[in-house]
């Protein structure tokens, strides 16, 4: 992940952390290769979660029903039937998906705290069942499981099954780093507060979240079939709500915005639930839950110290490595450029209510190819409003939005951007931890089709090329190739802005909408902004600008619409704007 300048826990890392895995049971007591065991089934389930929660920002509490799914699936399959536990792995994921798929339907659209407490809902309803139910043992469970046959050899030992649970854990890691290292990886990182931007960038978020959701769930379903062959007996205990609970603890105090953290998180809470529970009856002299009560306070303690998690406080420790050069790639396809009669953009008596307020009030206006076109007016004068109803942020409530002779004004932004509608925002949204290169990379989202199985599995290495080198071109055209692997979020203001230029640039857009672009930038970095409009207007990119810096208006625009109280106060070039009596009293002669 090319999260920021420099990358941590490269090559190396990884190596020194598998020769340490396939060391532990050949050295290591019993009681250790034991806790290893679960260290690893937790990681599983944990890791589903750092890309739920911690990377797309939904939380859920109801994973451990899906690891109690994978269990009694195969528990109940092997025992009653005789079924392989191998057919029964396959069984229980396509269970899962589907469960999952309804799930995830009903409650991810859902917002704000509606979403914890429907996974809170289905947790505990997903327990009540496996304890209730007859056929699955009630609360008394499922026992008698068979052991795993790995050819032929037949993992009853524990020292053999820990290679098995590891195995499928670094599987796991290695994917989820391949996916978030890509291009759906990079949509699911905006899902965490910049969903809005996504979508202008052609994301599907809803859907998008729904594939993450099942992800984790798989994941958890895996974990929950080898705990059921590693126990050999299940019932509803390590199912319900408290361990959903502390499952989301593990990702988060590992460190939920990386892979790793999985394992960090679930290493650190297994170790210290097993400490506090042999030290503290010596020290207090009698048994008791009291584990619970030092381990809630020693997790709040964590929490408060490093917030992001202990592993990037570990990573900030580790040798870094500087990322390399983007390599030169073959471009992408470019869109269908081809000119239909008529503007490129028509806008038709569009109208925008919001309750008793007509905050854009029957607007019309056209942009034909080519041209630059500002909308000015004053602070609440709807041009914002009016930017969002062409993009698809927000709908109209009457009149029509016409884009190369096909009305959108009624389609989402995501369909909207697959159009050819390219846009930067009023307020910056970047995505402030990832990699200039990378945010800017998302902007070609739609000019690949790398879905999330080949990048998890690597195998969209060479699109992935192609897209990061036109990213890279992308920044080098707006003159920051110097800042191209530096963190989004650290640099000033006003080069954020252009790199929301060079990410819309990215996408290669017919029409190119840029919501005041010149807010926070110094004199020179406009006189630089206005070269490269001018260029890219000679290129043949039409633009629509809202911008309140008159000066820097007035020298690259074609033509004006003025905008004031949601209407049309006048329409013309910028020197017949200057002169305009209306405008001049309404709103230049202000300034």
């Amino acid at each position: 992940m090319s999260s920021g300048r420099k990358l941590p826990f490269g090559a190396w890392g990884a190596a020194a952390f598998v020769v340490l895995l396939v060391g532990v049971p050949l050295v290591a007591p019993q009681f250790w290769v034991t806790l290893g065991n679960y260290i690893g089934l937790y990681s599983i389930v944990a890791l589903g979660l750092v890309l739920l929660t911690g990377v797309a920002g939904q939380t859920s509490f109801g994973q451990a029903a899906f690891v109690g799914l994978g269990a009694y699936t195969t528990a109940y399959l092997a025992t009653t039937y005789g079924v392989s536990p191998w057919i029964n792995l396959l069984v229980g994921l396509v269970l899962t998906t589907l469960l999952a798929l309804f799930n995830g339907v009903l409650t991810l659209p859902m917002r704000g705290h509606y979403l914890p407490l429907a996974t809170i809902a289905w947790g505990i309803s997903i327990y009540f069942m496996f304890g209730n139910v007859d056929f699955l043992g009630g609360h008394t469970g499922i026992t008698s499981i068979p052991a795993l046959n790995l050819f032929g050899l037949e993992l009853r030992n524990e020292r053999y099954y820990y290679y098995l649970i590891w195995a499928i854990a670094l599987a796991a890691l290695w994917t989820s780093n391949n996916l978030l290292d890509s291009r759906p990886g990079r949509a699911i990182r905006a899902l965490k507060g910049q969903g809005q931007m996504a979508e202008a960038f052609g994301v599907d978020t809803v859907r998008l979240k729904i594939v993450v959701f099942v992800y984790a769930a798989l994941l958890a379903s895996v974990s929950g079939w080898l705990y059921a062959h590693l126990q050999r007996f299940v019932n509803p205990s390590p199912f319900g709500i408290n361990q959903g609970i502390e499952y989301l603890f593990m990702a988060v105090v590992g460190g939920a915005g990386s892979v790793w953290g999985a394992v960090i998180g679930a290493t650190l809470i297994t170790l210290a639930k097993q400490v506090l529970q042999d030290v503290l009856p010596t020290l207090l002299g009698r048994s008791g839950n009291f584990e619970i009560v030092v381990f809630g306070i020693l997790m709040v303690v964590v929490l408060q110290r490093a917030r992001e998690g202990v592993w990037p406080w570990l990573a900030r420790l580790l040798p870094v490595r500087e990322p390399p050069p983007v390599p030169a790639a073959e471009p992408l396809a470019l869109r269908d450029r081809t000119l239909l009669a008529g503007p490129l953009l028509d806008v038709r008596a569009a109208r925008k209510r919001f309750g008793g307020l007509i905050a854009v009030n029957d607007l019309s206006f056209a942009i034909h190819a080519g041209e630059i076109l500002g909308l000015i007016g004053p602070n609440g004068a709807g041009k914002s409003t009016m930017f969002n109803l062409i993009s698809g942020a927000l709908p109209l409530t009457s009149g029509e939005v016409v884009f190369r002779g096909e009305s959108i004004g009624s389609r989402k932004p995501f369909a909207i951007a697959r159009r050819g509608i390219g846009r930067t925002f009023q307020h910056v949204k970047l995505i402030p931890q990832m990699s200039v290169l990378d945010n800017v990379a998302l902007g070609a989202y739609l000019r690949g089709d790398a879905g999330v199985l080949r990048a998890a599995f690597k195998l969209d290495r060479a699109e992935e090329a192609r897209t990061k080198a036109e990213a890279a071109r992308a920044i080098e055209r707006v003159g920051l190739g110097a800042h191209t692997h530096a963190a989004a979020g650290s640099l000033p203001l006003g080069k954020q802005r252009i790199v929301e230029i060079a990410r819309a640039l990215a996408a290669d857009p017919l029409l190119l909408l840029l919501d005041e672009p010149a807010a926070g930038l110094r004199f020179l970095e406009k006189q630089e902004l206005a070269a490269l409009l001018r260029q890219l207007r000679a290129a043949g990119m039409t633009v629509l600008l809202v911008e309140h810096d008159m000066d820097f208006v007035m020298g690259v625009t074609d033509r004006l619409v003025v905008m004031d109280f949601g209407e049309k106060l006048a329409e013309g070039l910028p020197a017949e704007i200057q002169r305009n009596p209306v405008v001049l009293e309404a709103y230049l002669g202000g300034i």
